[in-house]
Formats: C-alpha cells, structure tokens, sequence
C-alpha cells in the first residue's frame, strides 16, 4: 500500500508530464496492464472510450497530446482515500487543430497499487469538447 503523500506526488508529476506532453513518462507511472478511460458517449465526441495496458495508452496518449494542451490547471479538490484518489480541477484547454481554448472542470478518478496507477478514468464536458473540436 502506498501513502497518501507518494499518491500525490504521483498525481501531481502526471499532471505536469501531460503538460509538458512526455507520453513515455506518463506512460511510464502506469501499471502494465491499467485501464486508462476519457469517459462519455462516442455518439457526442469520438475521442472517449477505454483502454488496457502500454501500448494502447501510448497510442491513445500521444493522440490526445497532439490534439489537445493542458494551456492551465487549477486543482479545485483532491481526495485520497488509501489507493483511490478523485480530483477536481478547472482547466483551460487548447484543440491544437483549430486553435481554440476552453475553460471546463474535469473530475479524475485515479486508483493505484504498488505504486502504480491501475486504473485512470477521466470525466469532462463531453458536449465542451466536441464543440471546441467543430
């Protein structure tokens, strides 16, 4: 069991590599076989969706990274209950393509084991972000 300041000092080095779009270090902070998911209707926005282990979160990753910037984050709330972790932040983001900022609140859900993150499931404004993508 890890405590809960290596949990938050993992949350805050993953944030920081998304920001600075390091896929291999983000990568890296998961377990092999975690689940990473963007949660959400594929019927709004066709960047949700779930997957397993390095080589699909790689891929999905360096997608989203060369799609989107974290430009800020403002981490409203944290909660850490033993190897479970929810954050609230506020963020202002970029869709690279077009050029175009948002500011939306997104809901983390983290859970880890060894030291590892086991399992990411990501929740924002799926209605946002498929419009910033129009």
């Amino acid at each position: 069991m890890v405590d809960r300041q290596t949990i938050q000092s993992l949350i805050d080095r993953a944030y920081a590599l998304r920001k600075n779009g390091d896929v291999e270090g983000i990568v890296a902070l998961f377990h092999p076989q975690a689940v990473f998911e963007l949660a959400g209707s594929k019927a709004v926005t066709p960047v949700v969706g779930a997957v397993r282990g390095h080589q699909d979160l790689r891929t999905t990753l360096a997608g989203l990274i060369s799609a989107f910037e974290f430009i800020e984050r403002d981490v409203i709330c944290t909660v850490i209950d033993g190897e479970r972790a929810a954050i609230q932040s506020r963020v202002k983001l970029r869709y690279i393509p077009k050029n175009r900022t948002v500011t939306t609140d997104m809901l983390d859900l983290w859970r880890f084991e060894n030291g590892k993150v086991t399992e990411f499931v990501e929740f924002a404004d799926t209605a946002t972000i498929n419009d910033l993508m129009k």
